[in-house]
């Protein structure tokens, strides 16, 4: 069971401390916790380049004899559906959180808002780029890091083609208070998706929400006994 946190989060701060770890493992399932680069205990360099391929941590960490069950949240997501695209073998069941249309209409005016609030030169109206900006600046992280996580290049947004040899069961959860959403149109390109909305919930309330918990762990199987 490989779990891989957001942007500014890390496997201690979205999966342990919200006891979702504990979850899994009363239900038998033995956890595999990815810190993605420039997050958590994984390396920070500030060299853009670095974080060309996010899922290295990831592949490195998932074991070669056997596929797994996934759940990422936020850039933990997006990076899984990545690296689902490349190795589709790998994976049984994947459960993206927190993603929906922005990973087909990607928003780069957004991601230099972000980037400018963590560097200290952005408005102090733009509500969500500040709050990010909150993010970036708690203890432990990299700001530095994490601006050029959030404002490198992007590939093409995907298409109906893109994942079409993605065919393990996909569950993709979203809040209907997520600026990420809607989820419809991802799962309309997925070729076996289902889609749950947690209703009331924003973005960065999604991986601690009874709803998402509930749904994820009914999903991949893993409900505690």
């Amino acid at each position: 069971m490989v779990l891989v946190h957001g942007w500014g989060g890390s496997f201690a701060a979205t999966w342990q401390r919200s006891g979702f770890t504990e979850l899994l493992r009363d239900a038998g399932r033995d956890v595999i916790g990815v810190d993605l680069l420039g997050h958590g205990t994984a390396p920070k360099p500030h060299e853009p380049d670095a974080y060309a391929d996010m899922g290295a941590r990831i592949l490195d960490a998932m074991p070669t004899d056997q596929q797994v069950d996934a759940i990422g949240f936020s850039l933990g997501a997006i990076t899984l559906l990545a690296l689902a695209k490349q190795h589709p073998d790998r994976f049984r069941k994947l459960v993206l959180a927190g993603i929906g249309r922005n990973v087909l209409e990607p928003d780069p005016e957004t991601s230099k808002r972000v980037v400018a609030a963590i560097e200290g030169s952005g408005s102090d109206d733009d509500t969500l780029a500040m709050l990010f900006a909150q993010y970036a600046h708690q203890p432990g992280n990299d700001p530095v890091a994490l601006a050029i996580i959030m404002g490198r290049e992007r590939s093409a947004p995907p298409d109906a083609t893109t994942f079409a040899d993605v065919t393990c069961p996909i569950l993709v959860v979203i809040g209907d208070k997520d600026f990420a959403g809607p989820g419809d149109p991802l799962v309309a390109i997925l070729p076996n998706a289902s889609l749950k909305v947690l209703r009331n919930v924003d973005h960065f309330a999604t991986p601690e929400s009874f709803g998402f918990i509930d749904a994820a762990l009914e999903f991949i199987d893993a409900v505690p006994t």
